[in-house]
């Protein structure tokens, strides 16, 4: 085994251009670590906010980056079972800091506990595929919305990974999606992956399309990572009572708070991540299990748009950032 690896990282905030291979010692798990054989790495949007500096977290440079990796275990610290060792996994986001455990890499070292087999049906690019997504929709829509057959959901953004899932999820439960998206481009491909709906934002008047398709009562749970200005027509295209989920913050500008409108509706605008569900102890394993049983079923599938060899990781975040996408981007080894 080669006594050095290349780890992916930046040593300033900025463009896609300031990731760079650091070539370092094969770093040995500790405590309650594993050391992960990197086969496939799926990109998320926080990956580029972290390497932007806009993240929940301040990059501390030099700074690894990335969440979600496939591969073969490896090595394991102390404390960790051993029997680990050679079963491929996946690694699950919001169980770690990617300042500490950033996965971009030939190999990477994560703790034990953020570690997931995946149905065996799955290649290394799909298994990398599914966790930030199914969970994070899963924990908005499922363990917070408590999701019913009769509600219409608004899923902005729709043609993201998050987004896919959410309308995959929504159809398992019987309820009715309405996807959104900017442009007619992503229309047909949206309806095709199982959208009861979809607006075009750019040419469509999001309120009225949304009162005619809910015959005036409006979407009872509303799924959006944008922010910013819409978050008011979000809210005005909300039924009484109903829930708004912000779990981004995409919109360069501020988010304004639609007072009168949630005060006349009773609404609830709540920010919600992907760390409520990873950081739940009961919530937590029923996700993963669900998640599980929906992608042996058949009913969920990891939708990959593109995929890039791992020289190429540049080019990868300069994808992501084109917006083009309809769902999962990654990166091979």
């Amino acid at each position: 085994m080669p006594d050095t690896v290349k780890i992916v990282r930046f040593h300033k905030t900025g463009s896609p251009e300031v990731l760079q291979f650091d070539e370092l010692p094969l770093p040995e798990p500790t405590q309650g670590e594993v050391r992960l054989r990197v086969k496939a790495l799926g990109l998320n949007r926080a990956e580029v906010m972290f390497r932007n500096g806009q993240y929940l977290e301040a990059p501390i440079v030099p700074a690894k980056n990335g969440y979600e990796a496939s591969g073969t275990i490896e090595a394991v610290g102390p404390g960790v079972d051993p029997t680990w060792i050679g079963k491929t996994a996946s690694t699950v986001p919001g169980l770690f800091s990617l300042n500490a455990h950033g996965v971009y890499g030939e190999v990477a070292i994560v703790p034990a506990t953020a570690l997931a087999e995946y149905p065996a049906q799955l290649s290394y690019e799909e298994g990398t595929s599914i966790w930030m997504q199914y969970l994070t929709a899963y924990g908005g829509l499922i363990m917070l919305g408590h999701l019913k057959k009769e509600d219409f959901v608004l899923i902005t953004a729709a043609s993201s990974s998050v987004g896919v899932a959410a309308i995959e999820i929504v159809k398992a439960e019987g309820a009715t999606s309405i996807a959104v998206t900017r442009t007619a481009a992503k229309k047909a491909e949206l309806l095709r992956l199982g959208a009861d709906h979809v607006i075009v934002s750019d040419e469509e008047d999001l309120v009225a399309r949304v009162k005619e398709i809910t015959a005036g009562k409006g979407a009872r749970i509303t799924f959006d990572p944008i922010g910013g200005k819409i978050v008011e027509a979000l809210a005005a295209a909300a039924s009484k009572n109903g829930i708004i989920f912000e779990y981004g913050a995409l919109a360069p500008e501020p988010t304004p708070y639609p007072l009168f409108t949630a005060l006349s509706k009773f609404l609830t605008i709540r920010a919600y991540t992907l760390f409520e569900v990873a950081a739940d102890p009961i919530e937590f394993p029923k996700a993963k299990k669900y998640i599980f049983d929906h992608i042996v079923a058949g009913n969920f599938k990891p939708l990959i748009d593109k995929t890039f060899p791992f020289a190429e990781i540049v080019e990868a975040h300069r994808y992501m950032e084109s917006n083009a996408q309809i769902g999962k981007i990654v990166v091979t080894l």
